[in-house]
């Protein structure tokens, strides 16, 4: 009987330990219901390194992710769409550009707001972009010479 007991009280503080897990990773991932968002899209030249679910960041703060990805046939241009949170408002002439966190980091959209009275609304497009920059690419060309 003692065993039974013992059992029914470790299983029980499994499953609250596990329910707490569940809740921080919602919490977390913005699962748990982040609030409204806005969509923004952005064609980069090389969008390497980012995916759905990149974090979009400001300033260095997580605004938003990377909701959808795909190439535009006419210009072969990586077109992302970010879903950002509804309480941050970007200027028009705002830039974004892939960013890498640090050397073995992964990569993600960094927006740099620019200084225009005018905001983005839903569905608009970021227009001055830089994609993302191969480190590989770099030392290959410095290691060689080559100039582009």
């Amino acid at each position: 009987m003692a065993s039974n007991v013992t059992e029914t009280i470790i299983g029980a503080v499994v499953l609250v330990a596990a329910g707490g897990f569940i809740a921080y990773a919602a919490q977390t991932t913005d699962l748990g219901g982040g609030g409204d968002t806005y969509t923004l899209d952005a064609a980069f030249r090389s969008a390497s390194g980012i995916a759905a679910g990149t974090d979009v960041r400001m300033s260095g703060v997580k605004i938003g992710t990377v909701s959808h990805m795909e190439l535009d046939p006419q210009t072969y241009q990586a077109v992302t769409t970010l879903a950002l949170s509804s309480n941050i408002l970007v200027p028009e002439d705002s830039d974004a550009k892939i960013s890498a966190d640090g050397l073995l980091g992964g990569n993600y959209v960094s927006i740099t707001p620019g200084g225009s009275e005018f905001m983005l609304e839903a569905g608009d497009e970021i227009l001055n972009t830089q994609g993302s920059v191969s480190l590989l690419d770099l030392l290959i060309s410095f290691g060689t010479g080559a100039r582009e």
